[in-house]
């Protein structure tokens, strides 16, 4: 899958600070329920889940559903454990799995 998620969070931040995380996907979320210019049904193809995970604890997770809008735009806020990776996946109908990660610049 060649997704290409953008991702917003604070430039820098420190242990114990909630920060807001924001997302956002393209992608068409195909419902499933349209049909071709011949009358063939459209297969169903949208990003059904996502998940956060902080240094592989789970930090916010979402199940989304085929009334999602296009380009899926999500937002989360996380109290900073300290230093760290998040690493955001957006999982796709099939297993099709993009991630990307991002190191949180903490503040000495």
């Amino acid at each position: 899958m060649s997704l290409r998620p953008r991702i917003k969070l604070p430039e820098s931040t420190r242990p114990g600070e909630i920060i807001e995380i924001k997302t956002l996907i393209s992608h068409i979320m195909e419902t499933g329920q349209r049909r071709d210019k011949d009358g063939k049904p459209i297969p169903r193809k949208i990003i059904n889940a996502f998940r956060a995970t902080f240094e592989g604890q789970e930090v916010f997770n979402a199940t989304l559903y085929p009334g999602t809008s296009a380009n899926p735009y999500l937002v989360f806020n996380l109290r900073v454990p300290g230093p760290g990776e998040l690493e955001l996946s957006w999982i796709e109908d099939g297993g099709a799995v993009t991630t990307e990660r991002v190191k949180l610049n903490i503040e000495a």
